[in-house]
């Protein structure tokens, strides 16, 4: 396990003096509970007790891996991989291993949305169909429904079922996932009229990549890179593992078979050959630390802006009529203003969330391939609480 430090723009109460004094003095002694826990500030209590659960957890399970990283703006102030990333070859997980993000990707491509409405190339409430004509292909179309629009897609209020009913939809090359995207839309059916209830679409999300891809004329994975991974200096970002120094920091993704218990990464090895129309909604790969610059840009921290106040603020409210629901972010206390902003991710072997707080400039990233799921929202509301 690797423990890393970072300084903080917080001041003396959050510098290296107290990340020193209490992380090395709770590691020192175990985490021993209620003696080491008394001695620290709110902030560094509720650190050191996800620590220490965290680590208990993580061996309990013995089932893969944590990494976890908090974040202060654009900097990463504290991250810590917990496990093995690859039990048989005992290689530990740390911070700098990569991991699926799932549904993740969501977020990368509702900020490439944006990023082309700022451009000019779309905006919010046009016609999918204008640019992506296939989609008048969906089926049981509702009478009287309205056209669906980049909102609806973006924010899972179009009324489209989860998935396709076409078989082997999320399976298949990489390269291929478009014919994919295109072969599921005779199989795709709406669920309600578009604009009546909030309901969640993979495959809608799926289309609004193809569609954002063909109204700016470039491949839609050409367009997150130039626009968002390359300018974030997100080095282990990638829809595709394909260097030897990213395989090898790669995580085994994990499950337990409900039956026997037993740790199988069968499906989660396949995946990394294929996940058909899974692209713009579940294809990327990252790290706790590129998820916090992806954190921090949607906070409009650090030296590079890729989106404007407006375009985040967007992002940030709740899209009727989804209440918990911005564009491409869950909005996990949507009563509070403003409330915590971030998604969650889950596929085969892999789980992934990262979740901040515009107000206070706080935020955690986590990856996982444990049957554990460590609470990092709770860890940033109390973090959050501690500092308001």
């Amino acid at each position: 396990m690797r423990l890393t430090f970072h300084g903080s723009p917080f001041g003396a109460t959050l510098r290296i003096r107290w990340w020193a004094r209490a992380l090395a003095t709770i590691l020192a002694t175990a985490l021993a509970p209620v003696q080491a826990v008394a001695q620290f500030t709110p902030f560094e209590a509720a650190l050191a007790r996800f620590d220490a659960e965290v680590a208990a957890s993580v061996a309990e399970d013995a089932g893969g891996s944590v990494s976890v990283a908090v974040f202060a703006g654009s900097e990463v102030i504290w991250a810590k991989g917990y496990g093995w990333a690859d039990i048989e070859g005992r290689r530990a997980a740390d911070a700098r291993t990569i991991g699926r993000t799932g549904s993740i990707s969501k977020s990368f491509t509702a900020i490439l949305m944006m990023q082309l409405v700022e451009r000019g190339i779309v905006e919010l409430d046009d016609r999918v169909s204008d640019y992506f004509p296939e989609i008048e292909g969906l089926i049981e179309r509702p009478a009287g429904a309205q056209a669906i629009t980049f909102r609806m897609l973006a924010s899972h209020t179009a009324g489209l079922v989860r998935e396709p009913g076409l078989e082997g939809a999320a399976s298949g090359a990489i390269y291929g996932w478009e014919d994919k995207v295109l072969a599921s839309i005779p199989t795709t059916a709406y669920q309600t009229a578009p604009l009546t209830e909030y309901s969640y679409s993979n495959i809608g999300f799926g289309m609004l990549g193809l569609a954002l891809s063909r109204a700016a004329g470039v491949p839609f994975m050409e367009l997150v890179e130039t626009l968002i991974i390359r300018p974030l200096g997100m080095e282990s970002t990638t829809f595709i593992l394909d260097s030897p120094d990213l395989l090898a920091r790669m995580s085994v993704g994990y499950a337990r078979d409900r039956d026997t218990g037993e740790l199988t990464s069968e499906q989660a090895t396949l995946e990394h050959f294929g996940r058909g129309y899974k692209i713009p909604n579940g294809g990327v790969y990252s790290t706790v630390h590129d998820l916090a610059a992806l954190g921090a840009a949607l906070m409009g921290e650090g030296d590079v802006q890729i989106l404007s106040e407006k375009s985040r603020s967007e992002m940030f409210n709740p899209q009727a009529p989804a209440t918990g629901y911005g564009l491409g972010l869950f909005l996990y206390d949507s009563d509070e203003r403003p409330p915590l902003v971030g998604h969650s991710g889950s596929v085969a072997g892999y789980n992934a969330h990262f979740a901040f707080d515009p107000q206070t400039k706080l935020g955690v990233s986590m990856f996982r391939t444990t049957s554990y799921n460590p609470p990092v929202v709770d860890l940033l509301r109390e973090l959050t609480r501690a500092v308001r």
